[in-house]
């Protein structure tokens, strides 16, 4: 019996079910146990998937589908990362004890129990850790870090990624997200305990405290000083929250800001881990916002915007009224997506036209459009190009803040946008309150949000931006850049590579090709797949897909 698999996997699998507190999960390894045991071929693959290795700690935390083993999300795999971060902060952080970790949570599968967990965990640390009530965005989580003076703060999400995820976030006691190499050493420390014996306090310790609701309505209160143009009124705007946390704070946080509740996507503003009207709960994704571009258009709204499910992104869509415009409607609207790069310019030229000094800092990331650091030049501010990911952001702010720069923007194109100064992490929600300003103000002038990009484009040129991402197992895909980086190809689909630049640190390489066109080829860090980013100028975008497809081939 059992021959298909090794003898060790399906001995940790055992004692893991000795272990295992719930009952949902022990069932599904029951019954995978019990199929290899009848040498079930798939039964012994999956458990193998599931038992051959560990789940890793990187700057994104802990991300992946709920269920049973080390490589799944479940409550012993929570319990082994809380106690490897509680080792941390007491190795490293003073007074992290009584400073204590501020813990919050989705709508997802079991984020109540993880949350609670952490918060169990921690206080048989004897750490101090403080719960928010309910449900919360994780820009809440990120912004009350600061203002409790907590030493750290977790988020149990799994953002944007499938329904069947579940992920575990942390953040420094700046409100920013942790960078190398602290996840390194805080993955060593969880590699120290044993998830299956990992002391845990009673519910009631008095080292756990739940918080009322008046770090939300704090941040409420404090949303509206993202507006720049106070005097300009809003625009009608239709909004879903995508089944996500953010719905309620939003439409409360416009109201504060002296605009009109959103016209919501009833069927997706409260929120719901199973997701029922959108697989894949990701605004980037084809189809997402085809539910709200629908109730857009049905309301005649100026703007369609969508957070994800813990509300730290913002997508928008507009109305497409140039006579070229594909896929109009009978009554010949159409409605189309900004792209992250889009709306990281409307921002940028916002900011730096209603704001002063040459204090002011401007960051994105390496995949981001190039066009930000033409802008900043432009104004005469300074302008920062990090790694790939929020968390760059937030540590080039604090870094330059010692050097007394003042951080005004930063975005990254995966729809990452920060327009406040706390928290130093990516907010959808204040974002999304910048946005109908500033598609109030172009309404005021008598013009759209397209004609703005349209000026933009005048003033800088015509940045043509695109994205294509291959499918493909982590390993696969990091050995695939590796490949480019050690033998680069001399030319892609014809055209010239005239330089090859690497950036380790964000496993990265970029190819320069003659004419101006920059292609960028990276693994992704949350997902199995491979992501090609291209940019141009002036460059017909068909031309520029057509650069992304063959480097892909």
């Amino acid at each position: 019996m059992a021959e298909t698999i090794d003898s060790t996997v399906l001995a940790t699998a055992r004692r893991w079910l000795d272990a295992e507190p719930d009952d949902d999960i022990r069932f599904e390894l029951a019954a995978l146990i019990n199929g290899v045991e009848r040498d079930d071929v798939g039964q012994a693959d999956d458990l193998t998937a599931r038992f051959a290795g560990r789940l890793q700690f990187g700057t994104a935390g802990l991300r992946a589908a709920v269920g049973p083993g080390p490589m799944r999300m479940n409550r012993l795999v929570v319990r082994q990362a809380a106690a490897g971060l509680g080792r941390w902060l007491l190795d490293t952080v003073d007074g992290a004890a009584e400073r204590g970790v501020v813990i919050a949570r989705d709508a997802r599968r079991k984020s109540d129990l993880f949350a609670l967990d952490t918060a169990r965990v921690l206080a048989a640390m004897g750490i101090r850790s403080m719960l928010h009530p309910g449900t919360q965005p994780t820009p809440v989580l990120a912004w009350s870090i600061t203002g409790i003076g907590a030493a750290a703060g977790v988020v149990v999400t799994a953002s944007h990624n499938p329904p069947e995820d579940n992920g575990y976030k942390v953040f420094l006691e700046t409100g920013s997200q942790i960078v190398t190499p602290i996840d390194t050493e805080i993955a060593d420390r969880i590699g120290g305990f044993d998830p299956l014996d990992v002391p845990i306090a009673a519910e009631d310790d008095p080292l756990i405290s739940w918080l009322d609701t008046s770090w939300n309505e704090a941040y409420i209160a404090a949303a509206p000083t993202v507006r720049l143009r106070p005097e300009v009124p809003g625009v009608s705007a239709a909004y879903t929250a995508m089944h996500g946390v953010g719905g309620d704070t939003l439409t409360a946080a416009f109201i504060a800001s002296g605009f009109d509740p959103p016209i919501v996507v009833d069927e997706q503003h409260e929120p719901d881990g199973a997701f029922p009207t959108v697989s894949f709960p990701n605004p980037e994704e084809p189809g997402a916002m085809d539910r709200l571009i629908e109730v857009a258009d049905r309301h005649g709204a100026t703007i369609a915007l969508a957070n994800d499910p813990d509300a730290d992104r913002l997508g928008a869509a507009i109305p497409d009224t140039r006579a070229d415009a594909p896929g109009q409607r009978a009554d010949g609207s159409s409605w189309r997506k900004l792209s992250g790069d889009e709306l990281g310019w409307l921002f940028a030229d916002h900011i730096l036209s209603n704001t002063v000094g040459d204090d002011r800092l401007v960051v994105t990331t390496l995949v981001s459009s190039s066009l930000l650091a033409r802008m900043a030049a432009a104004h005469g501010v300074h302008g920062v190009e990090t790694f790939t990911g929020f968390k760059w952001i937030g540590r080039i702010a604090t870094e330059r803040a010692a050097l007394g720069q003042r951080l005004v923007f930063g975005y990254e194109q995966a729809l990452g946008y920060l327009v406040a100064d706390r928290p130093l992490d990516k907010d959808g929600i204040t974002a999304a309150i910048m946005l109908v300003e500033i598609a109030g103000l172009a309404a005021a002038d008598g013009v759209t949000v397209q004609d703005r990009l349209d000026a933009i484009a005048t003033e800088y040129g015509q940045y043509v931006t695109a994205e294509l991402s291959v499918r493909m197992p982590p390993d696969e895909g990091a050995a695939w850049v590796q490949q480019l980086e050690n033998d680069p190809p001399t030319e892609v689909g014809g055209v010239p590579v005239e330089s090859v630049s690497s950036y380790p640190e964000a496993n990265l390489v970029r190819l320069m090709l003659t004419g101006g066109t920059r292609l960028q080829i990276r693994p992704s860090g949350t997902e199995p797949k491979v992501k090609i980013y291209g940019e141009a100028v002036d460059l017909d975008p068909a031309e520029l897909d057509r650069l992304l497809h063959a480097l892909a081939d």
